[in-house]
């Protein structure tokens, strides 16, 4: 018996590192593009988009944008498989699955990375040829709103939890060990001031949710799904790290090293392959 759970054991963990997560998102919940390609073509490969221009006329976009929905889901797919955009990795994607307000914003978001890095890093088709942003908006504005009447703020018990104190063995010249150990196997170094009080960094949060992007860094949306489902405990965590990472401007905040929840979202992601494989 012991030997039979061994080998089930290691086929295991030999199919969660080579085999990716086949588990398709419901394409019911892949928002519209609310554009069709090839409107209006110029003659030189240019067609109109979703969106006008500050001339009022329709942004001049490829004419094969947006591309065919069929093989746009294969890409969403894919890249919601792997946690990220296949072609350019250092973008998060999740694709919630709730019929919130956030969750929603969450999804637009994961289709418009997709869109825009569709044949690589930036390569794909632009934003403007599609309602997509324009859709994400007055969701933004509803998750606002919701907030704002409601004053609703974020269940701290579904706020991640650092991994890991302040202060912890200072240097004498402002950093303290972080959470996470570097190449040399010693904790990397942080401001001894991260992570922040838990206290100050939920208002922060709060701040972030309500308003569907960080306050600080307005480019980068932030959505908090309720779900118990691994997808919605991923974002929650992204919409952590974003808070983290900007909160006293563009960039300027505590590592993600002076908490664990970069170790926190791969368990997640990989527990979801598990689970699929069950």
């Amino acid at each position: 018996m012991k030997l039979t759970f061994a080998l089930m054991s290691a086929v295991l963990a030999a199919s969660v590192s080579s085999v990716p997560m086949k588990r398709d998102v419901d394409p019911s919940l892949v928002p519209d593009f609310g554009h069709a390609a090839n409107v209006n073509p110029t003659g030189t490969g240019d067609c109109d988009g979703a969106v006008n221009g500050t001339n009022g006329q329709p942004v001049k976009v490829p004419c094969s944008c947006p591309p065919d929905r069929n093989s746009f889901i294969q890409s969403l797919n894919a890249n919601v498989n792997a946690g990220h955009a296949v072609n350019n990795p250092s973008i998060p994607v999740t694709f919630p699955t709730g019929q919130d307000s956030a969750s929603k914003v969450a999804r637009i978001q994961a289709s418009l990375v997709t869109l825009q890095n569709l044949n690589g890093p930036g390569k794909g088709c632009p934003a403007a040829s599609t309602t997509l942003v324009a859709q994400q908006a007055a969701l933004q504005k509803r998750v606002f709103e919701e907030f704002t009447f409601s004053k609703r703020d974020v269940d701290p018990a579904l706020v991640p939890d650092f991994g890991h104190a302040a202060g912890v063995n200072p240097t004498g010249t402002g950093d303290c060990d972080g959470a996470v150990n570097g190449t040399d196997g010693q904790p990397i170094k942080v401001p001894c001031s991260c992570p922040p009080d838990r206290t100050s960094f939920i208002q922060k949060l709060n701040a972030n949710v309500a308003a569907g992007h960080a306050i600080n860094n307005p480019s980068v949306a932030v959505t908090f799904p309720t779900g118990q489902d691994n997808v919605s405990q991923v974002a929650r965590i992204q919409a952590s790290l974003v808070t983290l990472q900007n909160l006293n401007g563009p960039g300027q905040g505590c590592p993600a090293a002076s908490t664990t929840f970069v170790a926190q979202q791969q368990a997640l992601q990989r527990r979801g392959t598990v689970d699929f494989l069950y």
